[in-house]
């Protein structure tokens, strides 16, 4: 029986999402995945884009010794053990030599609407501090819009959420966007996911 971490969720959504990156990245580069959590997706994602490197890693150095053995259970070239990386440390990563290189891609899925909102704003200027000029952010999970009327799961979500954690909950598409422009980034793309997500794709 393994011994790897394991999200039923990451499970479902990891091939819609790589439909989509499939279609938003070139043949090669270097991607840092922020809260790679169980690593499912890194690790699919590296698996059919052989021409990527990914560097996983995440914020809870409780998650990273399941997250290594993923990695090196994998066997990958492209797919990096994992650093311990919290968005409101600067620089990149929170332990260690700091990131030598920028990146072509930053992905992140399912952190903004479990963790304070203060992170939006830490992601949003560490993606600008780290990717390269031509790079993307690429984000993934449920967000509210305005104009749109919200799908009841996700209203049932944000309340569970938020009766968890008071700082958590999901965010507004809007608000998310300011953030980004205010660090110089604005969205080139947003992409209708299953399950009332949304994959969004800034850049410069």
């Amino acid at each position: 029986m393994s011994d790897l971490s394991f999200s039923p969720a990451a499970e479902r959504n990891k091939q819609p999402i790589l439909e989509r990156l499939l279609g938003i990245l070139g043949e090669q580069g270097a991607a840092l995945e922020i809260a790679s959590g169980t690593g499912q997706h890194a690790e699919w994602f590296a698996t059919a884009l052989r021409g990527w490197t990914w560097q996983t890693s995440d914020a809870d150095a409780r998650a990273l010794p399941a997250l290594a053995r993923r990695v090196e259970q994998a066997g990958l070239p492209g797919l990096r053990p994992p650093v311990l990386l919290d968005v409101m440390d600067a620089p990149w990563p929170s332990q260690g030599t700091a990131f030598a290189r920028e990146f072509d891609a930053i992905y992140c899925a399912n952190m903004l609407h479990i963790s304070p909102w203060s992170t939006c704003t830490a992601l949003m200027q560490g993606a600008a501090r780290h990717l390269r000029p031509e790079g993307l952010l690429v984000t993934y999970g449920p967000y509210f819009e305005e104009g749109t009327a919200p799908a009841p799961s996700n209203l049932a979500f944000d309340q569970s959420l938020r009766e968890r954690d008071p700082t958590w909950g999901i965010r507004s598409l809007t608000d998310v966007e300011a953030q980004a422009r205010a660090a110089g980034l604005r969205l080139h793309a947003r992409h209708e996911m299953p399950a009332n997500n949304l994959l969004l794709v800034f850049g410069r």
